[in-house]
């Protein structure tokens, strides 16, 4: 009996869906998108009404699996932004769609 192989590609759908389905990825993602600029956390911190622990725990996340850019500002030290990087502007219109999709159903 043959068994069928899966798909490794469901494996890296599975663990993408595992991380913006945590408590405001998703939200980090499209305020990022919507902003079309980078962020500061208090910024972030706000538009996705979080406690900052949440909002850090997720940008860390986010950064390692690289849909997230932590941006340090040389002139001013310890003011950190952050953006999309090329790879999560491509994900943007899918989570933007399901947004969407979301608000009329």
């Amino acid at each position: 009996m043959m068994e069928n192989e899966c798909d490794p590609v469901y494996a890296k759908v599975d663990d993408l869906l595992d991380l913006i389905t945590k408590s405001k990825s998703l939200h980090i993602l499209l305020e990022l998108h919507l902003a079309n600029r980078q962020l500061s956390f208090t910024e972030l911190k706000k538009r996705v009404e979080a406690a900052s622990t949440t909002v850090s725990r997720r940008l860390a996340e986010l950064e390692d699996y690289e849909l997230v850019e932590r941006n340090a500002n040389s002139l001013r030290p310890n003011s950190i932004s952050y953006s999309l990087t090329s790879k999560s502007r491509t994900l943007a219109p899918v989570i933007q769609s399901m947004y969407d999709w979301c608000k009329v159903n």
